[in-house]
């Protein structure tokens, strides 16, 4: 199972605990409305028991259907479409159905037709906020916008990450040749391509800058098998077998370049109009000017000697120092690491 496919799994496991919590109160609400004193009262047949334990099920089968609708077709089927149009498509097919079932109900003269259509309003209302979250944490990113309701970074924090800032080589004469919408399209390919690649070596994707994709790991998750490293030639090995693909629809393949370094870093929560969790501090300008060094030293990716005295390569990376560079803007040289993957004879 890819990585992907182990998101949108743990997504449809909260959509069923969410679903069937939401059944529950359904079923809570519906005893306390029989119990005021606008309400007819309990009829012969009514048990809170049997009303809990039906209203979970619901929950419970809404999700494993409705859900795995949403999870594994709607959000890929409609990928390109705008957040409006998806969860507007969602919410007006949910309620065509409860509209057909209400109406096969009636010819059966099915006698609670109120309360199927009260139900089917109220779910109508849960799967389009349901798709919304799912859209919205697609844009944040998994677990930055849990972080956010969790109001985690309100306080900025201090915490140690390791960054990799990865750049597409001659993205500009790229860009050139392809022309604006095609070169979009090459960028959009390559970021989805990279995708597993990252997720796969524990890696959170930090932000797209044009060309360039910034990956952020915790130490634990980034040192771990060398996690950190192994990405890189991950994502070159990833591409390289697509490579039939961009030559025949753009007819260029990417290649790329790395820099890599690890340090504290003050993450927050940054803007009002719009909120985003933002990371600062000289670890992140100083990755940036690793980086700019790969073509210096035409080298596929560099990382600081500071980096790889922590890594444990057990004889699966070569390393080759460059030398203590002074980069742009520091006063201080830094020692630098080229690192490749050994070669099994």
């Amino acid at each position: 199972m890819n990585p992907r496919t182990r998101v949108k799994w743990r997504q449809l496991l909260q959509i069923m605990v969410i679903w069937s919590v939401i059944g529950l109160l359904i079923a809570l609400y519906d005893h306390l409305v029989l119990q005021t004193s606008g309400s007819a009262g309990f009829s012969a047949g009514y048990s809170l028991q049997r009303s809990i334990i039906v209203n979970i099920a619901a929950g419970l089968m809404g999700a494993l259907l409705g859900g795995s609708l949403l999870v594994f077709f709607v959000n890929e089927r409609f990928r390109d479409k705008s957040y409006g149009y998806t969860i507007a498509t969602v919410t007006v097919s949910f309620v065509a159905v409860i509209l057909i079932i209400g109406q096969a109900l009636r010819l059966l003269e099915h006698p609670d037709m109120a309360r199927m259509a009260k139900n089917g309003l109220i779910w109508a209302l849960v799967v389009a906020i349901t798709q919304m979250f799912l859209q919205i944490n697609a844009k944040f990113g998994a677990g930055v916008f849990r972080d956010i309701l969790r109001g985690k970074y309100n306080t900025p924090r201090e915490e140690k990450r390791i960054f990799m800032f990865l750049d597409i080589n001659a993205s500009t004469t790229i860009a050139e040749t392809l022309g604006d919408k095609r070169y979009h399209a090459f960028l959009k390919d390559f970021f989805t391509d990279i995708t597993n690649p990252i997720l796969e070596n524990r890696g959170e994707i930090y932000q797209y800058v044009g060309d360039e994709v910034i990956i952020a790991w915790r130490y634990r998750e980034g040192f771990a098998e060398a996690n950190c490293v192994q990405c890189f030639f991950d994502i070159k090995n990833r591409i390289r077998s697509l490579q039939e693909k961009y030559l025949e629809r753009y007819g260029v393949f990417p290649e790329f370049k790395a820099g890599m370094h690890c340090g504290p870093v003050v993450a927050g929560e940054v803007g009002i109009i719009k909120r985003d969790i933002t990371y600062s501090g000289d670890v992140l300008n100083t990755t940036s000017r690793i980086q700019g060094m790969c073509k210096q030293f035409n080298e596929e990716v560099i990382a600081s000697a500071d980096l790889v005295s922590e890594l444990h390569l057990g004889g699966t990376f070569s390393t080759m120092t460059l030398g203590s560079i002074k980069l742009r803007g520091k006063e201080k040289e830094m020692a630098l690491i080229a690192l490749k993957p050994l070669r099994v004879a």
